[in-house]
């Protein structure tokens, strides 16, 4: 039994869509530092695998986006994760570490934008200890819906 697999289905039975949103970013993140060490480790199916992963969860986020309910912001959020699955590609193509962890920073700065709309909705934030904090870097739109899996 994967412990990991365990607590993040745990984390999600009953979770608000802003915890969802959350967890898909903790995913990605995780994926992305999974194919970091993978490249570190010249492992090719490892690195491919996690990066291939990352692309799913960035595209379930954005294809939930509601341009007409979220406006300006989901245009907003539209462009970066053109920006994150172009860098993404990048990454992967060249074999770079460099733009695996701009990438990583990236996320890390809209996932704590997502924990700051969970402390305002006066939820308790589960952040995932693995993760460093960064400041916020935009506002969300609402949250998809929709699973998703590690």
């Amino acid at each position: 039994m994967n412990v990991r697999i365990s607590y993040r289905e745990a984390a999600i039975q009953g979770a608000s869509p802003v915890r969802l949103v959350i967890c898909l970013y903790e995913q990605a993140i995780e994926d992305l530092r999974r194919a970091l060490a993978a490249l570190e480790k010249k492992d090719i199916p490892a690195r491919t695998s996690a990066i291939n992963h990352a692309h799913t969860v960035i595209g379930q986020l954005q294809g939930t986006l509601d341009s007409e309910r979220g406006g300006e912001v989901a245009r907003n959020l539209q462009r970066f994760y053109n920006i994150i699955r172009s860098g993404l590609i990048d990454a992967h193509c060249k074999q770079s570490a460099a733009s695996l962890q701009q990438q990583i920073a990236l996320l890390m700065q809209v996932h704590e934008a997502w924990l700051e709309v969970e402390r305002a909705s006066g939820a308790s934030p589960q952040v995932s200890p693995e993760l460093d904090q960064a400041p916020p870097a935009i506002s969300p739109p609402e949250p998809p819906l929709g699973g998703w899996s590690a």
